[in-house]
């Protein structure tokens, strides 16, 4: 199976955001044979959060094999062919290891930021995504869209992987399922996606018509992750941190179907989770992979958690 780490990315109320702690867990789940480290994205958050594009970069520098993934990008925020531009060039710096993945959004605060309407988010999120797969894969591009016009447009250097990055999408509802297959590779399932939920959801994500230049319908299953020693020894090291982070996404969440989830006990969380002793969190790797998920990405290091930690199951889940 493969793995991936999503980095914490958040600053700290008691210091500026470090993204050293990220390189050292980068260079660790390198070492640890996981297939990606995962960068998410955040804005209008006081303590601090670092940028995406800029801490990919940072990362593929600090980095030499592991796999540069975003889960993912709010692409309706974004001009289609600055997005494409960055990406094609992050593709290159990093020796072709970029997977794109996006996401719609769903804070409308962040949507205010940037100027752009909520309601406008999936005819820019298509549009978006079909100007930057044209941009990477065709010489020339003329496009006129609802929201953004280009004429006989092209990226030089394009990206290096052929024909382009895989690009994943993630998201919980029918719609997004049906669009993920028609303009993307992969789904990303939310962390909060139950798991009676899954084989429901990844049939009917397989059962729709694959767009023409996609390039297949691989599910990747989104989950919290720790290992140690012992079921109790993980679940000391994660619950407080854990809790904090929930207790913020049930006011960033307000508006979303999910919020609810976010309140939850231990024991929904867990049932939802990799999380335990490495015979543990390996029966729950084989659990996934049996409900037909082609990669997991490991969310271990909820704010507030200490470097140590993190890095101890890093390499517990690099020894399974």
């Amino acid at each position: 199976m493969r793995l991936g780490l999503y980095l914490n990315l958040y600053g700290d109320e008691a210091d500026r955001p470090s993204l050293e702690d990220g390189v050292e867990q980068a260079r660790l789940a390198e070492q640890a044979g996981f297939e990606w480290v995962v960068l998410g994205e955040r804005h209008l958050y006081r303590p601090g959060y670092h940028e995406i594009l800029t801490s990919a970069t940072w990362l593929a520098a600090k980095t030499d094999r592991i796999g540069i993934a975003t889960a993912g990008i709010v692409a309706p925020l974004y001009q289609p062919v600055v997005l494409a531009e960055a990406l094609a060039h992050l593709d290159v710096l990093s020796g072709g290891r970029l997977t794109a993945g996006f996401v719609l959004g769903y804070r409308p605060e962040e949507f205010a930021l940037y100027g752009v309407t909520q309601a406008e988010r999936v005819a820019r999120f298509e549009e978006c995504l079909e100007i930057i797969t044209r941009l990477w894969t065709e010489d020339e591009v003329t496009y006129d869209g609802k929201f953004t016009s280009i004429h006989e447009a092209f990226l030089s250097p394009k990206p290096v992987q052929n024909p382009r990055p895989r690009i994943w999408n993630g998201g919980r509802v029918s719609a997004m399922l049906e669009r993920t297959a028609r303009m993307c590779d992969g789904w990303t399932t939310s962390f909060n996606e139950l798991d009676a939920d899954l084989p429901g959801k990844i049939a009917e994500y397989r059962s729709y018509e694959r767009g023409e230049g996609t390039l297949g319908a691989e599910v990747i299953v989104c989950r919290e992750g720790f290992a140690a020693k012992t079921s109790q020894e993980a679940r000391q090291a994660l619950e407080e941190p854990l809790r904090d982070l929930y207790d913020a996404y049930t006011g960033w969440k307000r508006t979303s179907a999910d919020a609810s989830r976010y309140t939850q006990g231990w024991d929904d969380i867990a049932a939802r989770s990799i999380i335990g002793s490495p015979a543990g969190c390996a029966e729950r790797i084989q659990h996934y992979e049996e409900l037909g998920a082609d990669g997991i990405i490991l969310r271990i290091q909820p704010p507030g958690m200490p470097q140590a930690d993190a890095l101890k199951a890093i390499e517990a889940f690099g020894n399974l």
